[in-house]
């Protein structure tokens, strides 16, 4: 088959013929038809985030594709059906606190190594091989525009942050970090929750206007201005009323300062959930006051990623249209123009932008 070969960091990828993987037990191999080439990917690819890929490795987060064999513990997956893979691999010897893997991006930890070491390669490829759990039934309708659907490994990240808060029909959530491309996502997939209210603060007037002009009044737009004091007020005025939830899914570039003063939105027995890349660069610590949290009875949470049943709650909402994927600007790339696609997702990293490789159709 070919793939596209991460040879090592800095580097342009490669794209060559490799063996086709060989799935064993408790596993499925698919037919990439489309997977999502995220943002930060060049980020990645050029030793900038430091990720734990050991090269040679095809990269990939996931995606659409069709089955082509599945191994004999699957009871219901049949060749060519047409499925998600998620990337989101854990192990299966510890049901409490399972060591995670990112196939074909990232790990955590000695045993997310060994488990990204078995699971080495990703969905930059006309073949992947992915775990039996890690495989979900799409509707027909997915078939149609399969590049399209790839987005759910964007859309997966806030999903899991706003099922980690306990986001109820009605409520008012905040999303720091709104302007960006998870936490667009997250403002879409709260308002598909029920989500009463969403107030979006940011810098870049003109996505803040974008999410108020496809979403309406439940979108409440806050321009920030750097000053923590004043920024905290104006998001707190914004909301006209009391602020449920907080996720926050700001870039590792983002200030501290910035995280927190959202946090502290939050009413009295609020939940604020941390998912994005605050301090991941250096800098300084959040810094939440403990008698504010302490007397305000307020959870504070931390998410990386999301559960697994989170992605057959995630088709759901996108099968039925209350999550729409029709206004998302969708540019796909064949395989051997992956390292055009890699450029391509950094220079468009905006609100419901997604760039998609198409390693089948190429």
């Amino acid at each position: 088959m070919r793939a596209a070969v991460l040879t090592g960091f800095g580097v342009p990828l490669a794209v060559r013929e490799v063996p086709d993987p060989v799935a064993g037990g408790g596993e499925v191999l698919v037919e990439v038809l489309a997977t999502c080439v995220l943002p930060y990917a060049a980020e990645v690819f050029g030793g900038g985030r430091d990720y734990p890929l050991v090269p040679p490795v095809v990269p990939g987060l996931g995606g659409v594709g069709r089955v082509v064999h599945a191994g004999p513990d699957a009871t219901r997956l049949r060749a060519g059906d047409l499925v998600w893979c998620d990337a989101t691999v854990r192990s299966r010897d510890d049901a409490l606190t399972p060591d995670i893997a990112m196939q074909g991006w990232s790990s955590r930890g000695d045993g997310g190594a060994r488990l990204a070491e078995h699971l080495h390669d990703g969905s930059f490829a006309e073949l992947v091989r992915v775990p039996t759990e890690n495989v979900f039934p799409l509707p027909a309708a997915a078939g149609d525009d399969p590049a399209r659907w790839a987005a759910l490994a964007v859309h997966g990240v806030p999903y899991g942050g706003l099922l980690a808060g306990g986001l109820h029909a009605g409520e008012t959530l905040l999303v720091s970090g709104s302007t960006g491309n998870f936490g667009s996502s997250a403002v879409a997939v709260a308002l598909a929750m029920g989500a009463g209210r969403v107030v979006c603060p940011g810098r870049n007037r003109a996505v803040l206007g974008l999410l108020a002009d496809r979403f309406g009044p439940r979108v409440r737009t806050v321009g920030l201005t750097g000053d923590e004091a004043a920024d905290r007020a104006a998001m707190s005025a914004a909301a006209e009323g009391p602020v449920d939830l907080v996720l926050d899914l700001l870039p590792p570039a983002a200030p501290s300062s910035a995280a927190r003063a959202a946090a502290m939105t939050v009413r009295e027995y609020g939940r604020v959930v941390l998912m994005g890349g605050v301090g991941m660069l250096g800098g300084d610590d959040l810094a939440l006051p403990y008698p504010w949290i302490m007397r305000n009875s307020v959870t504070l949470r931390g998410q990386w990623l999301y559960p697994r049943e989170a992605n057959a709650g995630l088709v759901r909402l996108l099968a039925s249209g209350t999550l729409d994927l029709a206004a998302e600007r969708v540019r796909s790339f064949r395989l051997e123009d992956v390292n055009d696609a890699v450029a391509y997702a950094a220079a468009h990293s905006g609100p419901f932008d997604r760039t998609a490789l198409v390693p089948a159709g190429g």
